[in-house]
């Protein structure tokens, strides 16, 4: 790919219309090897080295660039001299094995790359997004993520109203719901969480016949972090 391009890549509808995205750092790139071992579509990348990286052993064909070069395509303030040039997956069904996540117009980059974290830690889980998610290919999310975004079946745009044609039972959390200990937490499909500042709507959620759960607290604030709330999610999901 051009460096013309590989700099556009940063931006949203560069990354549609060119189909790649830019893993940047050695511990991505290394993260990329490993999941290109499990699945062929990680190993059509490109590498991008300066610098102390000129003698890395890449799998993929390599291309060594400037100092000045790297910096212009690089994400990152300090970029460590070296990034991948990576075809986005196919953005077909993650229907298959595993409960599924589902996130509804998250905007937060952070917030979907310490999910997706999470998600790739405990295993046996796929990732929905909705139509207006922030872009799980954005650098911030793939930087936040650690790697987990090559690891962790992901689905993007899909509509919330299509889930009770996919899943029999659907859970949602809600300050109102039971606790997210109860016996019966484990045995949803699909669970819901929602946009940081709005949630999710309620009239959906009465369509879907999403059953709330909580997490118990001193409620001495409003609400938990989307993040932390996934994170308690999954790993009651995972208790035995």
């Amino acid at each position: 790919m051009k460096l013309d391009d590989i700099k556009k890549l940063h931006q949203k509808k560069y990354r549609q219309s060119l189909g790649h995205f830019v893993v940047e750092g050695e511990h991505l790139v290394l993260e990329l090897e490993k999941a290109g071992k499990q699945m062929s579509h990680w190993r059509q990348a490109e590498l991008y080295v300066s610098g102390a990286y000129e003698s890395w052993p890449s799998p993929w064909p390599k291309q060594v660039v400037t100092e000045r070069q790297m910096a212009q395509l690089a994400d990152t303030r300090s970029p460590q001299g070296i990034l991948a040039v990576v075809p986005l997956p196919p953005s077909g069904d993650a229907s298959g094995p595993g409960k599924a996540i589902y996130l509804h117009e998250i905007q937060d980059p952070g917030n979907l790359g310490t999910i997706l974290r999470t998600l790739a830690w405990f295993g046996g889980f796929r990732c929905l997004l909705s139509p207006g998610c922030v872009d799980p290919f954005n650098p911030k999310v793939v930087r936040s993520s650690m790697g987990a975004i090559f690891h962790v079946p992901l689905e993007t745009d899909v509509p919330l109203d299509t889930l009770s044609e996919r899943f029999s039972r659907v859970a949602c959390l809600d300050i109102g719901g039971e606790r997210l200990t109860a016996p019966d937490f484990q045995h949803h499909d699909c669970y819901l969480f929602g946009n940081e500042a709005r949630g999710i709507p309620r009239e959906a959620l009465t369509l879907l016949g999403a059953r709330p759960y909580t997490i118990p607290g001193a409620a001495a604030i409003e609400s938990l972090n989307l993040a932390s709330a996934v994170n308690m999610a999954v790993y009651e999901l995972n208790r035995e």
